[in-house]
């Protein structure tokens, strides 16, 4: 009986290889498993692709709404951020993914589990880890770790002699990763930090900054314990609420950002990423936290949100730290109800207000204007004890 591996398949350029080197090089059944988190596909042509460059079967699994409930929101209550730009759209979905793939390995009686993470990036990273997490007694197979491919030009060069369809162009041969809550671009003239980018030919889900539109448009979030649950007064799941201010984001080229960042691996990197519904949310989440958060629990959540992002990034999400941490960030969303507004203009985002029934701004402490609750000859002895320490060292020294 031939054996079987469940390769993790996008039909792009690395999974079109893959599947004939396996044959090639393991003499197995082909499993293509395509993992639906909302990237955009045709995923008819996407499995006539696998079967016909030689798979023995392809299926689709959709994962969009466990994508956004366990792992998207996770994120965005915890404002979590790698190296204080990038929102983490490959880094959330990759541990799904690779839960989604140990679970498709049991189903079919896999002895293995592929994917075409390269060897370089922090991808391979994160699909080891999430599938050791869940088939930790399965082969991983990541062919850019054993074949003799050195670069995308050679792997378009593999499959024509082959006389297999490259599924790309030439000429656009970024190496990209989608899904709903983001796109990511690498490669070509970005691999030199030098160099702006060419963002006319290389963004997909937004229009750069200076072609949107000359009037500014505003955008109504509702937030309950953290969860945002409506856009403009429209109740919406999940999915559809990222999808809307995809499009809404997306026409006014808000969330376009270029990074050089730390990989995993050691070595600096250099990518776009285009998440234009994330950053609307994390930005109007983050308003509403200043609102109903108390100085300290909001001082320590910004201690947990950074070592979330690394976490998250390194590929630790099935650890019992991540979950502690999320377990934290969730009692401090109690009181994160309320709504917020925003103004969103040629690549901007500028807050335009905000309210909440949790709300710890009190206007009549925070008034110009003396009110009951706020005695200003009580400041006089309270900074002569917060600068005790002042005033001790200067008497010692005089």
């Amino acid at each position: 009986m031939t054996k079987k591996v469940v390769l993790a398949y996008s039909g792009g350029l690395d999974t079109t290889v893959i599947i004939p080197w396996l044959r090639e090089n393991y003499s197995c059944d082909i499993i293509a498993v395509c993992v639906d988190v909302g990237q955009e596909a045709n995923w008819e042509s996407v499995k006539r692709r696998a079967l016909d460059t030689g798979a023995a079967d392809c299926y689709v699994v959709d994962v969009k709404k466990e994508y956004v409930e366990d792992y998207i929101w996770p994120a965005l209550k915890a404002g979590a951020l790698y190296e204080d730009k990038y929102l983490l759209g490959t880094a959330t979905a990759r541990p799904l993914i690779a839960k989604t793939l140990a679970q498709c390995a049991r189903n079919e009686g896999a002895y293995a589990i592929a994917h075409g993470a390269t060897g370089k990036g922090n991808d391979q990273i994160r699909f080891d880890l999430g599938i050791m997490a869940f088939a930790p007694d399965l082969e991983i197979i990541a062919p850019w770790r054993e074949w003799e491919l050195k670069s995308r030009e050679d792997e378009i060069a593999y499959l024509e002699k082959r006389g297999i369809p490259v599924p790309m162009k030439r000429n656009d041969s970024y190496s990209r990763d989608d899904n709903l809550w983001h796109i990511s671009h690498e490669g070509l003239e970005l691999e030199d930090p030098s160099r702006e980018p060419k963002y006319d030919s290389m963004l997909k889900m937004s229009v750069p900054p200076e072609k949107a539109p000359d009037v500014p448009e505003y955008v109504e979030i509702e937030f309950e314990k953290g969860i945002p649950t409506a856009v403009n007064g429209k109740k919406m799941d999940g999915v559809s609420l990222i999808y809307e201010l995809n499009k809404l984001g997306g026409a006014h080229g808000v969330g376009i950002t270029d990074i050089v960042e730390n990989r995993v691996v050691g070595m600096k990197s250099r990518g776009v990423y285009e998440t234009p519904g994330g950053s609307i949310l994390y930005y109007a989440h983050s308003e509403l936290e200043h609102l109903c958060l108390d100085r300290q629990t909001y001082a320590f959540k910004q201690i947990v949100r950074e070592k979330l992002g690394e976490l998250i990034y390194g590929g630790f999400w099935f650890t019992p730290l991540r979950e502690a941490l999320s377990a934290f960030v969730d009692s401090t969303q109690s009181r994160v109800t309320g709504k917020t507004r925003l103004k969103l203009y040629k690549g901007g985002i500028t807050p335009a207000g905000a309210s909440s029934p949790l709300s710890l701004y009190n206007e009549n402490l925070a008034s110009f204007t003396t009110g009951e609750l706020y005695n200003h000859a009580d400041a006089k002895g309270f900074i002569r004890l917060y600068g005790l320490p002042i005033l001790a060292r200067a008497l010692l020294e005089k």
